[in-house]
């Protein structure tokens, strides 16, 4: 894999959308937030508070931000977590849906996570199987990028705004 840049960096050159697609049931399982909160202690910033900055001060600036999360339900320990904790991410400027597996039939979208910046590049992420993130690659092809924003848009189209959603 090519040397990726920072993702603050990569948000800094975005001018004006930022939209990520997430597809697995669990992420970081040593992540110590995630660790916390099933061990019942408070989480006061899961996502931590540098990304809530990173998001405010973007937004700020008239960046879009748009997170789409495929689940599968009942949810997995790890999107349990998330779908709790979301809040903190609504409040600093994101716009997040969930779309449960059982209403994606026909979709077709890639099989890693990705970010599309400005619909210049795409920014698809790696994982072992237990969510273990392994890292990243960039993809600036036409025909790469446009596959990522139509399969992207398609899944927000169906998928349910977060102060909407019930998980299962």
């Amino acid at each position: 894999m090519a040397k990726v840049p920072p993702f603050t960096e990569l948000i800094a050159a975005t001018a004006r959308s930022a939209v990520h697609l997430e597809t697995r049931d669990a992420y970081t399982p040593s992540d110590p937030a995630f660790l916390a909160w099933k061990a019942g202690r408070p989480v006061p910033a899961p996502a931590g508070r540098e990304w809530y900055d990173l998001v405010r001060e973007n937004t700020a600036r008239g960046v879009s931000f748009r997170r789409a999360r495929v689940v599968s339900e009942p949810l997995a320990d790890y999107i349990r977590f998330e779908y709790e904790s979301t809040m903190p991410n609504v409040d600093a400027g994101e716009q997040v849906r969930w779309l449960p597996r059982h209403r994606a039939p026909g979709l077709l979208v890639p099989l890693c996570d990705f970010w599309v910046l400005d619909e210049r590049f795409v920014r698809f992420g790696y994982f072992d199987g237990n969510g273990e993130f392994l890292g990243d690659d960039l993809a600036d092809s036409p025909d790469v990028v446009r596959a990522c924003v139509d399969a992207f848009e398609r899944v927000w189209e169906r998928a349910v705004p977060h102060a909407d959603y019930w998980p299962a």
